[in-house]
């Protein structure tokens, strides 16, 4: 039964990154998001921890006290700020993302949101669990401050002039990475 409970979770959030990834001028990466999810590593751990109210990912560090799908996800998605983290002479080293990461990681949150919190939804949310569940340490300053720009000007503008403003962020921080 899970099985296909996390299979349509998935599938359901995908189409939504899709669709606001496609708002934010990232036809590429709103085609590709996420595919890692549908590999053994990920997919059946999710299955296994699935609840439908949050991700799977959160039941299996209960359990586990770590999860191994999350390490494979965030390893091989760059939408993650936690995939540029570096180490450098004994010390952490936080990167600030590439324009299109960062506005796939904008999409990806607020994707996140409407899918678990459904009709309790409004265009603070992504804001709010930025600022109670996110580990602004982990993250680079810049990208944590840009973050918090963005998904505030959601909040109190909405998507229509997010997106603009996020699609001339990205044209005019092109970079090759």
């Amino acid at each position: 039964m899970n099985f296909f409970k996390h299979l349509r979770t998935v599938g359901r959030h995908r189409r939504e990154v899709r669709k606001l990834c496609f708002k934010a001028g990232l036809v590429w990466q709103g085609l590709t998001h996420d595919l890692s999810k549908y590999s053994r590593a990920e997919f059946l751990p999710g299955v296994k921890y699935y609840q439908g109210y949050r991700s799977p990912q959160a039941r299996e560090r209960e359990v586990l006290g770590y999860s191994a799908a999350w390490l494979h996800h965030k390893g091989r998605n760059k939408h993650h700020f936690e995939y540029w983290t570096d180490f450098a002479d004994g010390k952490r080293v936080y990167v600030d993302m590439p324009a299109k990461y960062f506005a796939e990681m904008v999409c990806d949150r607020i994707a996140a949101s409407k899918i678990y919190l459904k009709d309790k939804y409004d265009d603070g949310c992504p804001l709010e669990y930025f600022h109670t569940r996110t580990d602004r340490d982990g993250m680079n300053a810049l990208t944590a401050e840009r973050l918090e720009h963005f998904l505030t000007l959601l909040k109190e503008k909405g998507e229509k002039e997010m997106f603009a403003r996020l699609r001339q962020y990205v044209r005019e921080n092109k970079k090759a990475r």
